[in-house]
Formats: structure tokens, sequence, C-alpha cells
């Protein structure tokens, strides 16, 4: 007998989900067959790296005019043309590597393209998955769709590095090019007449501006944005430069640091099916204390670890994560303005990513200067001292479910999250 689905799993939110299943499928995939066709065409990992941050720089520049756009104009045409970029750029690159030798030049463009349509992308998208789901439900439903997109990354890799293997990269390419397209025809049939109009804002500045307002003029936010602008350079750090040495000298190799990545994966897809039941009353208290497993890994590495421990620790450390995730997306869809909600998405995006190049570029020169281990001793140290910093602030302390929907508040320091606050200092 078949299972009806749930009332909150709407149209839209079926579409979503569902493409972004699709389309994770073939990114994590790509990811590793851009590194091999790199390699193939005689690259060094120092050329596979500028590859990679190809794709970073663009996105970092262009996040806040994504966010800008998306609050702009329909979203769900913004996340169209942001997947046919994607595909143009993925099926361009997977045509040169199987027609020929591609050069560094061609494939850092072409990766450039496929940044610049994530930063169009992504904010648009955290505008809309929810969109159509009540405050009620929201923990529930985006926690279902990160099982399926954290799913799809794990079986996306295993599947891709196994064909790259078998019929080579430029082929994961092209169906990586194929999913965007597969994904921008779902995304194109959402139903979209029950979504205001957006009144016509005074200008990309007017508009990032108002963004900006929305961020400052709540301590709870912009204290975990800033948090995380440095909580995910340490961990980039630590699996990106740190990791892969310390399994190189005491673990055995790549097989049992796959292992624990793996692992990792893993854990948030169990994450993700924890929070379908777990409905926590103070979203933001539940969420930073789940952040402190994030040290976890790096002590784990700096002991270090045998192999069957980090994978556990690994696991742990994917599981909180997740619940992170979750009640931080719930509380934005609660106290964040629906017409500013992807300005808001893009600043969070782009303090998430913003010390991320500089952390790996510089891991290796301070790695040289105190040694492997105390760099990893050190990464935990900060995430455990960020993350106690982040609960002396009292909105994220108070900031509680909603049970009811209710129109998002021009505050998040108002009574629905707890005890007014003054205004940020500092707030334009």
């Amino acid at each position: 007998m078949v299972r009806a689905r749930p009332a909150w799993a709407g149209r839209n939110y079926l579409l979503l989900t569902g493409a972004t299943v699709i389309t994770s499928l073939g990114s994590s995939g790509a990811l590793i067959a851009t590194a091999f066709a790199v390699l193939a065409a005689g690259g060094t990992a120092t050329e596979v790296g500028l590859v990679a941050a190809a794709r970073t720089v663009p996105l970092l520049l262009f996040l806040l005019i994504g966010g800008a756009v998306a609050d702009r104009l329909p979203r769900h045409r913004v996340m169209v043309a942001a997947n046919a970029l994607n595909c143009v750029s993925q099926g361009l690159f997977a045509l040169l590597v199987l027609t020929g030798e591609p050069r560094l030049w061609q494939m850092a463009l072409l990766a450039a393209l496929g940044g610049t349509g994530q930063a169009f992308f992504a904010p648009a998208s955290e505008g809309m998955v929810l969109a159509g789901v009540s405050g009620e439900h929201s923990g529930r439903a985006f926690a279902v769709y990160r099982m399926g997109m954290n799913g799809a990354n794990i079986g996306g890799a295993a599947l891709g590095g196994a064909l790259v293997a078998a019929v080579g990269p430029g082929w994961v390419l092209a169906v990586d090019s194929a999913a965007f397209a597969f994904a921008a025809a779902l995304r194109a049939f959402l139903d979209v007449s029950g979504v205001p109009r957006r009144a016509a804002g005074g200008g990309m500045l007017h508009d990032l501006r108002e963004g900006w307002r929305e961020v400052v003029s709540r301590s709870w936010l912009w204290a975990v944005i800033l948090q995380f602008s440095l909580v995910n350079a340490m961990v980039a750090a630590a699996e990106a430069v740190y990791g892969p040495v310390i399994a190189a000298r005491y673990l055995g190799g790549p097989g049992p640091w796959g292992l624990a990545l793996a692992a990792f994966g893993a854990g948030t897809a169990g994450g993700a099916l924890l929070m379908t039941r777990l409905r926590p009353r103070r979203l933001l208290l539940t969420g930073a204390l789940c952040v402190f497993p994030l040290a976890l890994p790096s002590a784990a590495l700096a002991v270090p670890l045998p192999t069957a421990g980090l994978a556990v620790i690994m696991f742990g450390t994917g599981v909180a994560i997740e619940v992170f995730a979750v009640t931080w997306m719930v509380a934005l869809h609660q106290e964040i303005p629906e017409d500013k909600f992807s300005r808001v998405s893009s600043y969070d995006w782009l303090g998430s990513l913003a010390m991320v190049p500089a952390a790996t570029a510089l891991a290796g020169p301070v790695q040289d200067l105190i040694g492997t281990r105390a760099a990893l001793w050190g990464c935990s140290a900060l995430i455990v001292l960020l993350t106690a910093a982040v609960l002396c602030v009292p909105g994220v302390r108070r900031l509680t479910r909603r049970t009811k929907p209710e129109p998002a508040a021009g505050r998040a320091d108002s009574p629905a999250a707890g005890a007014p606050e003054p205004q940020a200092s500092g707030a334009p």
C-alpha cells in the first residue's frame, strides 16, 4: 500500500527537492571529474587548486548581487537561469575534455562560470525551498530536503569516482550538464501564483543596504554569521590541508581519510533523519550547542586517533552539524521577511565562505611555522572559543520556535524571539 505524501509536502516542495537531488548527484561526481580532468591534461596539484579557486572567486564576488537579484526578480526564474548557465558551462567543459586537450585557462574560465551560476542560484534556492511550508512543519520539511541532498552527495561522489575510472572524466561532466538541464526543467514548473509581488526597489545598492540592515539589526544573525566565517575557515584548513597530511603520516594514506570523510557524510544524513523527528523549542541554542563537536575532528587528528576512532568522531560531527543546519534555516525562515530573505541568505553565504580561501592558503605556512599538531589544536580551540562567545549573545539563547505561522518581524529581537534587546551598535 502506497502511503500518501505528508500534507506539507506540496508540489513546489517536491519539485525543488527532486531537482536538488538530481543536481547533487551530478555535481558531487563532477567535482571529482574536474580534478582528474586537470590531471589528465598534464596539470599538477597546484593547477587543480587553481581551477578550484577559479570557481570560488566569482562565487564570492557575485553572491550579494545574486541575493539582490533573487529578491527583485521571481526566484524560480533566477534558479532556472543559473541552472542553464551551469548546464552550458559543464557541457562545454565535457566537450573540451572529450574532444581534445583542454588548456588550463579554458578549464578555469568554465569553472568560473559555474561559480557565477552558483552565486545566483544559492540565495534564490534558500528563499524558495520552505516558501510554501508552514512554520509548524518547516523543520521536518527542511530535514527531509537535506537528507535527500546529503544522500545524493554521498552517492554521487561514490558513483562519480567509479564512472571517472570506468569511462573518464569527460562523460561524468556531460552527465552533470544533463542533470542541470533536467533540474532547470523541473524548476520551470514551479507554481508561483501564490507568491506576493515585490515592490520595485530603489536600485541594486539600495537593495543591498536593506539586506545589510536586516543582518545587523539582529544580534543573533550577525553573531552566527561572524562565528561561521571563522569556524568554516578552521574546518576547511583541517579537512583540505592538515587531514590529508596526518592521514599520510600516521593513518595509512588516502584510504582511511576517505573513510573518515564518508563517515561524516553518513552522519549528515543521519542528522537530517533525526531532525525529521525532533522539534527543539530553543532553535539557536540547540543549534549553537551542536557546533561544539566541530572542534573534535581537528583534535582527533592532532592526537592522532586511529582510523576507527576518527570515523566515529566524524560521524557524530556530521550528525551535530546537520542539527545546526536545520535549526538555522528554520530560524531564518521564521524571522526574516520573505521579500528580503535572499539578500540575507547571500550575506550568510558570503560570511560562511569569505575566509575559506585565505585559511586554506595560509594553512601550509602556519603548519611550517608551528607544526601540524599545534595548528590542529589551534583550530579546535578557536572553534570552541567562538561557539562559547556566540552563546553569550542573548538573542541566540532566547530565540524560540513559533508554533503558529506569523509574519516575520522587522526585528528578530522581538517578543516572539525572547526579550527585546537594543539594536546592534553600528547598524546603518
